[in-house]
């Protein structure tokens, strides 16, 4: 049985080995039926060897930094800061394990950022 620790580290290393590009290492962290979906795109991606293949040609040269992994019972969820050349985004990703440890599912959320509304900037503070 995967424990909530085992997850966490796993959904860890995924990460550092995207960012690392050890394409062969990522795909060690993910169970051989992985399904990895993009609701705001509606994509899915079935397999193993389609996920790995995904991040291996996913265009640019992106990097991913964590900024917060949660990790409770039955899933892990991170928030990802990402950078392509001199756009910066970022994800936030919902992960479950299989009995081995590894990732069974993940989905992907990439909000764009946007202006506030009018009116709240003496409420708020902008970084």
């Amino acid at each position: 049985m995967t424990t909530t620790t085992d997850l966490r580290k796993t959904v860890e290393t995924f990460w550092a080995t995207a960012e690392a590009r050890d394409w062969a290492a990522l795909g060690e962290t993910l169970a051989e039926n992985i399904v990895y979906e993009l609701p705001q795109t509606r994509e899915r991606i079935r397999g193993r060897e389609r996920n790995v293949r995904f991040m291996r040609e996913y265009p640019g040269d992106w990097h991913a930094r964590i900024e917060r992994i949660v990790a409770e019972p039955g899933q892990v969820v991170s928030w990802v800061h990402v950078t392509a050349g001199v756009e910066e985004m970022y994800a936030i990703s919902f992960f479950t394990g299989d009995e081995h440890g590894r990732i069974a599912t993940m989905t992907d959320f990439w909000p764009e950022p946007y202006e506030p509304p009018f009116a709240r900037e003496h409420l708020v503070e902008r970084y």
